[in-house]
């Protein structure tokens, strides 16, 4: 990814951060991340913007900002970046940098989910299990933590398995 990113590869400089996020390669260094991401986002590249709203959601590398975080998404989600819709969807479930709207957050993990969002598939699952948003339906909750977990999302594995056996009982 070293030569991806020196040739100003986008998806070279993005995953370059991922090493160093991870430490695949190379020690873990999340300020270097940050500031790859940043580079990545710079250039316009939607993961290294997605990425970067996470390092600011967080204070990874930098200060925690939870607005920037959410124009950052914002940003990634009008790219269709899958894991941005999502972490869209985040933010207004849970007030991240913008006010509340949980019709919104449910939209938005609808969209991420129907693009193929492991994550986004199992924060859906979470609304059909527990209702709220919509009526409670165990079987479209099973539906979503199934498409989650057949991805190898071990979140949805384990709520999956609770699923079935609950209406089992």
């Amino acid at each position: 990814y070293q030569k991806a990113s020196n040739l100003g590869n986008t998806d070279g400089v993005a995953s370059l951060g991922d090493c160093y996020w991870k430490g695949d390669g190379t020690d873990v260094d999340k300020k270097k991340a940050f500031e790859l991401y940043q580079k990545a986002a710079d250039l316009g590249n939607a993961t290294g913007i997605n990425n970067l709203g996470y390092c600011y959601e967080n204070g990874i590398g930098t200060n925690i900002d939870k607005k920037k975080a959410f124009e950052l998404y914002q940003k990634a989600a009008k790219l269709v970046l899958s894991a941005g819709i999502n972490n869209l969807g985040y933010c207004y479930e849970n007030g991240t940098g913008i006010r509340m709207d949980k019709k919104k957050a449910f939209e938005l993990f609808q969209k991420a989910a129907n693009l193929g969002d492991s994550i986004a598939q199992y924060n859906f699952a979470l609304t059909y299990e527990y209702g709220g948003r919509v009526a409670r339906n165990i079987d479209q909750a099973i539906y979503w933590y199934k498409r989650s977990a057949d991805q190898g999302y071990q979140k949805a594995q384990n709520k999956l398995k609770k699923c079935l056996k609950r209406k089992r009982e």
